[in-house]
């Protein structure tokens, strides 16, 4: 049975290169909305390294002190947020989509301000934005992968399940924390 709210195809596209001005609008939108305990709202995934291949959705991350994902949801929902709840999902990493239901713009992962969570996806969009190979075999698999899966979401996160968990790493390295 599949999450509410899940978009079981994607799409691939090339770099647009309006995504860094639409984050940074909806970065400060989803500031305002969870108010003072923002502690800070990064632009990170695909569509946060220039010139990388990527599914057209603007990922933030949204840091701050504690996690309270009720909160969180019911601050986000005027913007057009859900959460999107997984099997294992943790509430202290919920993960937030825009729509709800139908092809999706936005994704927001809240977390703990400092934690692993945080750095991670951080330390991958920076080790891309610095690494343009590494950046070049990210976008082959991901159009290889839309191929293979003629777009079907599942075949492909399972399929470069293992690349990310090793570019993880390898950015963890170069970031000095791995």
């Amino acid at each position: 049975m599949s999450p509410a709210g899940y978009q079981a195809r994607i799409t691939i596209v090339d770099p647009d290169p309006g995504w860094p001005a639409e984050a940074q609008r909806e970065a400060a939108a989803v500031a305002e909305a969870v108010g003072p305990e923002t502690i800070r709202v990064e632009h990170v995934g695909s569509t946060a390294v220039p010139g990388l291949a990527a599914k057209p959705i603007i990922d933030l991350q949204l840091a701050v002190p504690a996690v309270d994902a009720d909160g969180l949801a019911r601050r986000l929902a005027p913007l057009g947020y859900a959460r999107v709840p997984w099997p294992g999902d943790a509430d202290d990493y919920p993960f937030f989509a825009k729509p709800a239901d139908g092809d999706r713009t936005h994704h927001v992962h809240a977390c703990v301000a400092g934690s692993l969570e945080e750095r991670r996806h951080v330390v991958v969009r920076d080790f891309l934005r610095t690494h343009p190979d590494e950046a070049a075999a990210y976008a082959e698999l991901k159009r290889e992968l839309f191929r293979r899966f003629r777009g079907e979401r599942q075949g492909y996160v399972d399929g470069k399940d293992g690349f990310m968990k090793a570019l993880e790493a390898r950015a963890m390295a170069w970031a000095g924390e791995g």
